[in-house]
C-alpha cells in the first residue's frame, strides 16, 4: 500500500500564523519566521518519491497555494475542533495505507526523519516523534490504528501531550518512538533556536518586549506589502484552483 504524508500548514498570513509565538516576539517577527520555515522545510518533504504528500490546511477557506513554493499538492481541510479532532479527521480522509502527520513548525525536520517514522510503522501500530516540550512533532498510524480514535483525553499544548497519547493507545497495539526534535511555539524556543543556528551556546535571554516594539514598527509595512501580494495571488488562485486537487482533507504538539 502507498504511504501518505500529511503536512499540517496554517495560512502564512500576518496575524494568523504562529499566534503563540507572536505573543512573545510580535506578529511581524512570527510571520516572517513561519514563512521562512515552511519555504525551507516543506519542499523536500513534498517532493520525496517515497510517499504521497498532502497539505492539510487551516483555515478551510485557504487552498494551500503560495508563490514561495512552486508546486501544488493535494489539499485536505483540517476542519474544526482541537488538534486531536483535526488529526483524526485527516487520518480518516487519507487513502488506505500507512499514514504520517507532521507539523510545519519544526526547523530540523528532514525527509530522513519521516522515512524513519514510516520504517517504524513496519513493526508498530503507532509511531510518535517526541518534541522537547513534551508534545510530538510526528504521529503515524498503521492500517489497524487508523480505525480507532487514539486521541481521547489528551491534554493538548501541554507537557503531557505525548504521554497522554501513549496512554490512550488501546492494549495490544504496538507503539514506537523516533527522533526527538525541537519545535518553535513560543519566544523561549525561538531564541534558543536562534542561538543554536548562529553557533552560540545557552539560551538567549533577550527581552521579548523590545522585540515586540521592533516587530510592531514593521507590521504596517508588512501588512501593506502582503495586501498587495494577496490581491495578485487571488487572481492567480481564481485561475489555478480548478486545476488543483480538490480532495477534502492533515508538531503539533
Amino acid at each position: 500500500m502507498r504511504r501518505h504524508l500529511a503536512i499540517f500548514v496554517k495560512e502564512p498570513r500576518l496575524g494568523r500564523a504562529k499566534a503563540r509565538l507572536a505573543r512573545d516576539v510580535g506578529h511581524g517577527e512570527a510571520w516572517q519566521f513561519y514563512r521562512r520555515l515552511v519555504r525551507r522545510v516543506l519542499p523536500p518533504l513534498a517532493r520525496d518519491p517515497r510517499w504521497s504528500a498532502w497539505l492539510a490546511t487551516t483555515p478551510d477557506s485557504w487552498r494551500g497555494w503560495e508563490p514561495f513554493w512552486p508546486f501544488a499538492l493535494p489539499h485536505l481541510e483540517q476542519g474544526s475542533g482541537d488538534v486531536g479532532q483535526r488529526m483524526l479527521r485527516v487520518f480518516r480522509s487519507l487513502p488506505p495505507g500507512p499514514a504520517i502527520i507532521v507539523g510545519s513548525n519544526i526547523p530540523g525536520l528532514t525527509p530522513a526523519h519521516v522515512a524513519r517514522g514510516f520504517a517504524a510503522l513496519g513493526r508498530a501500530d503507532m509511531v510518535l516523534g517526541p518534541a522537547e516540550d513534551g508534545g510530538y512533532w510526528l504521529i503515524g498510524l498503521g492500517p489497524r490504528a487508523r480505525a480507532i480514535d487514539p486521541f481521547q483525553g489528551v491534554r493538548w499544548s501541554s507537557p503531557w501531550a505525548l504521554s497522554d497519547t501513549e496512554r490512550a493507545l488501546p492494549a495490544g497495539f504496538r507503539l514506537a518512538l523516533v527522533d526527538r526534535l525541537a519545535d518553535v511555539d513560543d519566544g523561549a524556543a525561538y531564541w534558543n533556536w536562534r542561538a543554536r543556528t548562529r553557533g552560540t551556546s545557552g539560551p538567549c535571554t533577550r527581552a521579548s518586549d523590545s522585540l515586540r516594539l521592533r516587530a510592531q514598527a514593521s507590521e504596517s509595512l508588512i501588512s501593506r506589502t502582503q495586501a498587495s501580494a494577496t490581491h495578485s495571488i487571488s487572481i492567480s488562485n481564481s485561475i489555478g484552483q480548478d486545476a488543483m486537487a480538490t480532495k477534502v482533507l492533515a508538531g503539533g504538539s
